[in-house]
């Protein structure tokens, strides 16, 4: 049974998604992975949207570029909680964020930045954790690499000193 569903026009978003599928390995989620489109597959999209709850899902992350409806047309047929990624396709993918972003009242849908799987992952994470203290340890676990990472990264850069008038 997965937890967490990633879903993706076309394959051509894989290379962005698959941020989102490696986190939630690391995190041990489990996921599943589709391509379907709000255009191109609408009964598709129906029968995901309707019946992910049932099959265990907790979260969807869909993503999108272009016109991105994919988002808010799961949003809009399911009760779970939708993360939108919009893809940089065209317009740098300020026309999908846009899109997924300005949904009506009543079909919410959170949006991560343009090609941000992997805080849409994050989130998902974030959720899941409220219910789950397996998950909500990893992530623990994980959230303080965060420190760490920046700490490094500041005494590395205390570390150089080819600059005549750099202090410290």
């Amino acid at each position: 049974m997965c937890t967490v569903s990633i879903i993706m026009g076309s394959t051509s978003d894989l290379p962005v998604m698959r941020k989102a599928a490696d986190f939630l390995e690391q995190m041990q989620v489990p996921f599943e992975m589709h391509a379907l489109s709000a255009h191109r597959t609408p009964a598709a999209v129906e029968r995901f949207a309707t019946g992910a709850k049932d099959r265990g899902v907790k979260v969807i992350i869909a993503a999108a570029g272009m016109a991105a409806a994919l988002p808010g047309v799961i949003s809009a047929l399911t009760p779970l909680p939708v993360i939108g990624v919009p893809i940089a396709s065209t317009l740098d993918g300020i026309d999908a964020l846009y899109s997924i972003v300005q949904m009506p009242p009543g079909i919410p849908t959170a949006t991560v930045g343009i090609n941000a799987a992997l805080n849409a992952a994050v989130l998902a994470v974030r959720i899941l954790s409220l219910s789950d203290q397996e998950v909500a340890e990893r992530y623990a676990a994980y959230c303080a690499t965060l420190s760490s990472k920046v700490e490094k990264a500041d005494a590395e850069l205390a570390a150089i000193s080819d600059y005549k008038y750099k202090t410290n």
